[in-house]
C-alpha cells in the first residue's frame, strides 16, 4: 500500500483542518484538497462546473483527479464530501493509502459550519436537517473507509494522535 493519508467525510468534519495539522506532523508529505485541485486544473469553480456541466461531469472530474493524485506517495489528500460515494473512487483510494473517515454527527457538523461565509449551500437555507439527510445517505459508504475516527468533542491534537496511532496499527 502507498504511504498516502486520505481524509473523507462531510463538510465540517475537519478534513481541511486535520489535513493541515497532519502536514505539520509530516512535512515531507504533500497536502492536496481534491476540490481545489479540480478548480485549478479546470480553471473554474466547483459551483460553475456544476452549473455549466452538471454533477455527473463533476464526479467524473473528481475520479480523474483521484486517479492522478494516488500515483504519488507521501500525500495527504482531502476529499470533497461526496467523493466517497462512488465505488470506483473508494476502491482506488482504499488500495492507494489509508482512508480515514472523520466522523461527526449532523448536529456537530452544522454547529461547526453554520457561521462560515464561504459555504454557499448555507446561504440557501441549508440547515441541520439537510445535513442529517445527506449524512444518513452517505454514512454507509463512509463506513467503508479503512479507519474511522469520531471527531466529536475531541481536540485537534487528540484527533491527530489518533490518526497517527491508527495508521501505525493498520500498517503492522
Amino acid at each position: 500500500m502507498k504511504n498516502n493519508i486520505i481524509l473523507a467525510g462531510m463538510m465540517g468534519a475537519g478534513k481541511t483542518y486535520i489535513g493541515k495539522a497532519l502536514k505539520e506532523k509530516y512535512p515531507v508529505f504533500d497536502l492536496t484538497d481534491v476540490d481545489k485541485y479540480i478548480e485549478e486544473t479546470q480553471n473554474m469553480t466547483i459551483s460553475k462546473i456544476f452549473e455549466q456541466f452538471g454533477e455527473p461531469y463533476f464526479r467524473d472530474l473528481e475520479t480523474d483527479a483521484i486517479k492522478n493524485l494516488v500515483q504519488k506517495e507521501n500525500q495527504i489528500i482531502s476529499l470533497g464530501g461526496g467523493a466517497f460515494e462512488r465505488e470506483e473512487n473508494r476502491n482506488i483510494l482504499n488500495q492507494n493509502g489509508y482512508t480515514i473517515y472523520l466522523k461527526a454527527s449532523a448536529k456537530v457538523l452544522f454547529e461547526r459550519i453554520k457561521n462560515e461565509t464561504h459555504r454557499p449551500l448555507l446561504k440557501h437555507g441549508f440547515g441541520a436537517e439537510k445535513i442529517e439527510e445527506i449524512l444518513n445517505k452517505r454514512e454507509p459508504n463512509y463506513q467503508k473507509a479503512l479507519i474511522i475516527i469520531d471527531t466529536c468533542e475531541k481536540s485537534k491534537y487528540n484527533i491527530i494522535e489518533e490518526v497517527m496511532k491508527r495508521i501505525e496499527e493498520y500498517a503492522e
